[in-house]
């Protein structure tokens, strides 16, 4: 139970996260003023940390199914 829970949030989680990454237009970066490029990296620190969040949260994510399908094979 506490891995449906677990995949509930993870889900919910990670469709935030996505749906405020960086478009066409705006993003997370010009949500908080930015909209001005970094001439150093590319992106802003901001979607950088962003894209880390997302990518954990997925592994996280396919951890749990994962763990379910393992678990409903065993019973």
């Amino acid at each position: 139970m506490g891995f449906s829970i677990a995949l509930i949030i993870f889900s919910l989680l990670l469709m935030m996260l996505v749906l405020m990454h960086k478009g066409k237009g705006g993003g997370l970066s010009d949500m908080f003023g930015g909209g001005m490029q970094s001439s150093v990296g590319g992106s802003s620190v901001a979607e950088r940390n962003l894209d880390r969040i997302t990518v954990v949260v997925g592994l996280l994510w396919f951890v749990c199914i994962v763990a379910l399908g393992l678990l409903m094979k065993l019973d």
